[in-house]
């Protein structure tokens, strides 16, 4: 008996606590929807577009950058010398062109001599002053001389082909030489650190990652009958479990188009199990520069999502952020 009255007033307790966690719960207030999600920003790999030796790396885990500034260098040993051999075989094929430009001069030479000589010819054969043989041979000098001036002209042409791809080869090995040293593609905070020194990587080889901290989202998830109602550029709400009494202003910037089952990491059991729709909010970019020191990624939240333009915020999500 005492056993059944134990069991009873275990239930009734658990009822009880069940029921004041419920109303502890605060209520969605009308014309607002909200969804636990965690702060993201874009994520980029700086990498070599050339393989090579990772010779000196110039940031560290942690370190902000700005945009062009240089991250790392790869070795550019091997590329020097090929860009050396280059301009010389350059320079030589500007020595032949000079050459192939004198021999046109030449063969111009010639052929006006030739001409002249044919042109005499034949007005001498005409008169029967000279032999048929003597005018064939000035006739046979002038095509010889017409044909010369044609290869030489050929010749220069080909010199100057040869110039054009010898600063082809000289340009695509300054170019590597240039992408051997590595940039940073925006302004951001280096995540992590992918290859170490020494180490020799692929073309495409992943030298650091970054983080823009300039882009900055949280995805939510909400039902159908919510999702609807959100609108592109909708006013938003970020209240962080770290900074609950600071929510942070955030706008509505893409909303799925179909529902999915809300991924693994969304706290909430129950959302994990339905089809919902996923909704992003991004924070203004001049905020987080504002407070780019203390942008932090990964770290778990709330979106509020304002559904009725016309309702003002409740107390506890004005911002001090806001304008």
């Amino acid at each position: 008996m005492r056993k059944g009255v134990i069991v009873v007033l275990v239930v009734a307790i658990a009822a009880a606590v069940w029921a004041g966690q419920k109303l502890l719960v605060p209520k969605t207030p009308e014309g607002f929807a909200s969804g636990n999600g965690r702060i993201e920003a874009t994520s980029l790999d700086i990498a070599t577009k050339n393989g090579g030796r990772l010779v000196e790396l110039l940031v560290d885990e942690g370190d902000f950058v700005t945009q062009g500034q240089v991250v790392a260098k790869m070795d550019t040993d091997t590329l020097s010398a090929q860009l050396r051999q280059a301009q010389a075989k350059e320079r030589q094929t500007r020595d032949n062109l000079e050459s192939a430009k004198a021999q046109v001069e030449q063969a111009k030479s010639q052929l006006n001599l030739a001409k002249v000589q044919f042109e005499r010819a034949k007005e001498l054969l005409k008169k029967k002053l000279i032999a048929r043989a003597q005018y064939d041979e000035a006739e046979s000098s002038f095509q010889v001389a017409s044909a010369g001036l044609t290869a030489a002209k050929a010749q220069a042409v080909a010199a100057q082909g040869a110039i054009e791809e010898a600063q082809a080869g000289v340009e695509t090995l300054q170019t590597q030489i240039d992408e051997a040293t590595l940039h940073a593609p925006r302004d951001g905070r280096i995540q992590y650190k992918l290859a170490n020194v020494g180490e020799v990587l692929g073309a495409g080889g992943k030298v650091l990652n970054l983080l823009d901290l300039t882009d900055v989202t949280m995805s939510i998830f909400l039902p159908q009958t919510v999702a609807g109602k959100v609108a592109l550029g909708s006013d938003a709400r970020i209240v962080m479990d770290a900074i609950p009494d600071k929510p942070i202003p955030a706008t509505v910037s893409f909303v799925a188009a179909e529902a999915q089952f809300t991924p693994k990491q969304v706290e909430t059991k129950d959302e994990r199990e339905k089809l919902m729709f996923r909704v992003k909010v991004r924070i203004p970019v001049s905020l987080l520069k504002e407070h780019i020191k203390q942008v932090k990624t990964g770290l778990p939240g709330e979106t509020w999502i304002k559904l009725d333009a016309s309702q003002p915020w409740p107390d506890n999500l004005k911002s001090p952020f806001a304008s």
